[in-house]
């Protein structure tokens, strides 16, 4: 890489891309700006020859051609120490909350993915809280998941009780393209919740230059790293997934790529892969375990950034109607850890899906004028209890009592012979009353 190369001719500016001739620099590689309003950040994203493209974080206003450019002779990095902790920065690494700014031990962010043979398989159980998740679909700490979403759903929310919630040492936030009552809820939310403590949030807003927006995955998942090394489990948490690839494909139109698929780069699958691929569960060490929104726009699960993501992943999590489906809802990995919890654990998932998909089924003939029978209204009945109680996002509960409100419900509604569950489990756990 270039050690600081100085130039002071600028070739062009075009919108926040500027281009100079240069040589002996790198992809990625940063660069100061400086400018009579003072110095701005700048990345090379192309290179032709010696005519080397940077777009600038802060855009293009205000630059002139006779401006210095200096190239600093090293891609982005992120400050890295306990000190990072209760702390807001946004895309750059620059502190949001008025604190001083953190120069030490600075970390290459964006590398590879950790080898292989320093991973073991997913075999523990992060609770959350939330029975749609604990019981159901559960969350497995180093899992990778997106959260299915239309605009409109509770997702932020939904993060903000897992980050409030969930069973991590240190919780690490990148927010992509959020709005500014979006960013202000995180941090009224984790503070009155008493986890902003333990929580690093990387913060882009939709006013930030877009540049900043496609850090965000790389600053996070690189502190995410860095604490799972010091034996922590981490849990990372990223709104919006679309949003990144949004500016992925702004950026590409800038640089005139080839556009593929409604227009996103035809690299989108590897980009993708390459941040979620970030998690991980150290053999010797901690954890990180990635949960990132995806919004559906037009609620389309075809939509590239969906359905990318859907190959990539081990599972996901779909939010609809403000709450997390049970059909459509998966994660592959809660085998692993299902049996580990309660021996109750999977017959009792399993028995309460069998028979919220005949309710729906019964609720469906009842909807078309359909006669009930006894059976039916026991459906019907079973169903309502079981929204209201156990699908609804405002339950909180430990697995254990999620479990045995189950139980609960079962006995409320059926006899224990309709339940399909075997009779030594029925004994143990039927509730006595």
């Amino acid at each position: 890489m270039s050690v600081n190369k100085v130039y002071n001719r600028i070739e062009s500016i075009i919108g926040n891309v500027i281009t100079v001739r240069a040589s002996g620099v790198a992809y990625k590689e940063l660069a100061q700006i400086s400018t009579r309003f003072g110095k701005s950040l700048a990345q090379v994203n192309k290179i032709d020859g010696d005519i080397v493209s940077l777009q600038v974080f802060a855009g293009g206003q205000g630059i002139s051609t006779g401006d210095e450019v200096r190239f600093l002779g090293h891609e982005m990095r992120v400050s890295f120490s306990e000190d990072l902790l209760g702390r807001i920065f946004n895309g750059s690494g620059e502190p949001r909350d008025k604190g001083p700014a953190l120069t030490e031990n600075m970390k290459a962010i964006g590398g590879p993915s950790v080898n292989p043979t320093r991973r073991i398989l997913a075999n523990r159980m992060m609770r959350t809280n939330i029975p749609m998740i604990d019981v159901f679909n559960t969350l497995v700490v180093s899992q990778k998941l997106p959260i299915f979403s239309i605009s409109g759903e509770p997702y932020n929310q939904l993060l903000a009780r897992i980050a409030m919630q969930a069973e991590a040492d240190v919780i690490v936030l990148g927010g992509m393209g959020l709005k500014y009552d979006d960013f202000l809820y995180f941090k009224d939310a984790l503070s009155k919740g008493g986890a902003l403590s333990k929580t690093v949030m990387f913060i882009h807003t939709a006013a930030d230059p877009t540049v900043e927006c496609m850090m965000i995955p790389d600053m996070v998942l690189a502190v995410a790293e860095q604490f799972a090394l010091q034996n922590k489990d981490v849990l990372v948490l990223l709104t919006d997934m679309t949003n990144f690839a949004d500016a992925m494909k702004e950026i590409a139109i800038t640089q005139e790529q080839v556009p593929s698929n409604r227009g996103y780069p035809g690299d989108l699958y590897s980009q993708l892969a390459s941040r979620y691929e970030k998690a991980v569960d150290f053999a010797d060490s901690g954890s990180v375990t990635v949960l990132a929104v995806t919004t559906m726009p037009g609620d389309d699960v075809t939509h590239p950034v969906p359905d990318n993501t859907g190959y990539i992943t081990e599972g996901q999590y779909y939010l609809k109607g403000g709450r997390i489906e049970p059909f459509g809802s998966l994660s592959r990995l809660k085998q692993n850890v299902n049996n580990k919890t309660r021996k109750d654990h999977r017959t009792l998932m399993d028995a309460m899906i069998r028979l919220y998909s005949s309710y729906n089924e019964t609720l469906e003939k009842k909807n078309m004028g359909f006669s009930m029978s006894r059976w039916d209204e026991k459906l019907l009945k079973y169903g309502e209890l079981f929204e209201d109680k156990l699908m609804s996002l405002s339950v909180n509960l430990p697995l254990e009592a999620a479990l045995d409100l189950g139980w609960e419900i079962l006995a409320d509604c059926f006899e224990k012979d309709e339940t399909g569950i075997k009779s030594d489990l029925t004994d143990e756990f039927w509730p006595k009353n």
